[in-house]
């Protein structure tokens, strides 16, 4: 195993322990509203604002990077992460808690593109694909497994644990990631600090999820969540001239003059949207419909993650053969007939078949998640890789935020003419609906795409 290999491998698992925090404290919700002696709507605030202060904090990712070093800034991510856990574990009110989680957000969002920079800012284009390959994984097998997980610790202890499991992850990876990863120089001319930039950027990301998170509430939330979308996307607006006028930008979007960068943001923007929501829709169409226990549920939706891994010893032989269009085309194929066809899953369907589809549908996202982060840099310019990175996290943190958001609103809306039931299968088949987007964009796209990586 290569040095290379071995700090994409570190880098896998900081990314790991970020997003599984994100995500599997939804399973201890109730336990900690009935301790804190709170509502479930303000128990709830715990995850979303993880969430959104990711989302703010992300763009300042990159300058931070340049000015004080990426492995710098990663160690201090990893450590402020690792005792803000234990912060969040030792909370003696909701209060302290809520503010444990903020600096959880502000640290995940200086790790998570730090730790993608640190391993692919210099990779030649011919070893792009294969490094990238180990950082898919994290972002596939935390949301598969956090119910699970989840469910057995709120189930065999206590809420703490959710937070104490991060502290032997991130003091190993803070010991391992000093000796094994070089020290990187400074750049002192990023001294200069796009603060105009940063609040465009920052103001358009939460407000985007805190709409996202508002529209999950009812109905009666709606309008409000649906004015604090469109105003961010008009600082959306606003910020994107912004970065493309403005002399010393907070990051540059130059990238996405470049085909291959361009289609594995729009494309695999919709393909997060997905991926953040299948699960999660599968968990709880089990646990509704069915009236399954959250631990039976999530023992069939880690099928989804057995798929992942199940297929990625051959995604790169497979983007080989077929290349990224056939490789790109057959995941989604995959993706789309796996949704379809829960849409079609009974009380009285053999289990076996659940899982099956959950594997399928694990498979495709696997494929094509790698495929897309193949394509990411492969034609960027090493100079220009910082920013392209950060941008490339705003959109992948923005996706996965509004993937459970939309189905949610889905269910609610098909609620008020269909069934629960029927308003959930039509959520499955929307899911498998929205690869129609990246399969047209397909047809467009050169037949040569990502050739410098294979």
């Amino acid at each position: 195993m290569t040095k290379e290999i071995k700090v994409a491998l570190l880098m896998a698992a900081s990314l790991f322990m970020e997003i599984m925090d994100g995500t599997i404290v939804t399973t201890a919700l109730p336990s900690m509203a009935k301790y804190f002696k709170t509502g479930s709507a303000t128990a709830a605030l715990l995850v979303s604002i993880y969430l959104i202060t990711v989302a703010i904090f992300i763009p300042l990712s990159g300058w931070l990077a340049n000015r004080f070093g990426k492995k710098r800034i990663w160690l201090v991510a990893v450590a402020l992460f690792t005792v803000s856990s234990l912060g969040s574990a030792l909370a003696p009110s909701f209060g302290v808690l809520l503010t444990m989680r903020v600096l959880q957000g502000m640290s995940g969002a200086m790790m998570t593109p730090t730790a993608r920079l640190i391993v692919l800012e210099k990779a030649p284009a011919s070893r792009l694909l294969q490094l990238t390959s180990y950082l898919v994984w994290p972002a596939l097998l935390a949301p598969a497994i956090a119910p699970v997980i989840g469910g057995l610790i709120v189930t065999w202890w206590n809420w703490r644990w959710i937070f104490l499991i991060n502290l032997p992850i991130g003091i190993v990876i803070i010991l391992i990631g000093i000796f094994l990863v070089e020290n990187d120089g400074t750049d002192k001319a990023s001294q200069s600090f796009d603060l105009l930039g940063f609040f465009e950027i920052a103001g358009a990301s939460g407000l985007i999820l805190a709409g996202a998170e508002l529209a999950t509430h009812g109905q009666r939330e709606w309008l409000w969540a649906g004015l604090c979308i469109i105003l961010g996307g008009v600082l959306v607006a606003v910020a994107y001239r912004h970065l493309r006028t403005v002399a010393a930008p907070l990051f540059a979007v130059t990238a996405l003059k470049i085909e291959s960068f361009r289609i594995a943001q729009s494309g695999g923007g919709v393909l997060w949207l997905s991926v953040g929501a299948m699960p999660y829709l599968m968990t709880v169409y089990l646990q509704t419909i069915f009236q399954w226990s959250p631990v039976k549920a999530g023992g069939y939706v880690i099928f989804i993650f057995l798929g992942n891994i199940g297929i990625k010893p051959f995604t790169t032989a497979i983007i080989t053969k077929l290349r990224y269009r056939g490789a790109l085309l057959l995941a989604f194929l995959l993706v789309l007939g796996s949704s379809v066809s829960f849409a079609m899953v009974h009380q009285t369907t053999w289990p076996i078949m659940i899982m099956v589809l959950a594997f399928i549908s694990g498979v495709g996202r696997s494929l094509a998640l790698t495929a897309y982060n193949g394509l990411n840099f492969v034609d960027v310019p090493l100079n220009e890789r910082n920013s392209a990175n950060t941008l490339t996290a705003v959109i992948m943190t923005l996706a996965q935020g509004l993937g459970v958001s939309l189905i949610t609103v889905i269910v609610a809306l098909l609620t008020r003419v269909v069934t629960v039931a029927t308003a959930y299968e039509c959520g499955f088949i929307f899911l498998g609906l929205l690869m129609l987007y990246p399969i047209v964009e397909l047809k467009y796209v050169s037949r040569n795409i990502g050739e410098a990586s294979i």
